[in-house]
């Protein structure tokens, strides 16, 4: 495989990161990670990646909404089988507390190690590093989004992008 393949590959994991957990798709999650992955999220978590997919699923059901986006990907083919990746990861979580509609945004990036196995490139071990976040209240414009955090958003009717 060459290098932009695994480049590719390696992208397109780290998008279906995002889409897993704004869909709160578990499945799609876990097979970002290998089965032995490992996830250094710091504090918040520190154990099995397909183990911080189902945490951070359960912890983003209690949230109105949230979205996650990866951008400045850098990476770094170690040779052969294995590579190494720097993304930098924008996310937005709406929750409500005391009647306020809250907004945290927060920034940081995934310290990757990536595997090749049985073709497939997924993640060996994350490292999570927090740069900021802030915190603010919101006034909406609108009273509702339209996107859902499940099988029914209207991106799972598009072919490939089935049900979560």
């Amino acid at each position: 495989m060459d290098e932009s393949m695994v480049a590719e590959a390696i992208r397109r994991q780290l998008y279906s990161y995002c889409r897993a957990v704004d869909r709160l798709d578990a499945p799609l999650g876990h097979a970002v990670w290998h089965e032995d992955g490992l996830a250094d999220y710091g504090p918040m978590f520190n154990g099995s990646g397909r183990g911080f997919i189902d945490w951070v699923i359960e912890q983003h059901r209690g949230l109105e909404a949230h979205s996650h986006q990866i951008a400045n990907i850098l990476i770094h083919r170690d040779g052969g089988d294995t590579a190494s990746s720097e993304a930098y990861v924008t996310a937005a979580l709406r929750l409500r507390s005391d009647g306020r509609l809250l907004q945290i945004d927060v920034r940081g990036r995934y310290l990757d190690r990536w595997s090749q196995r049985d073709g497939r490139w997924a993640i060996a071990a994350r490292r999570y590093v927090h740069d900021f976040d802030d915190m603010r209240e919101v006034i909406m414009s609108q009273s509702a989004g339209w996107g859902r955090r499940d099988g029914d958003d209207p991106s799972c009717a598009l072919p490939g992008f089935g049900a979560a």
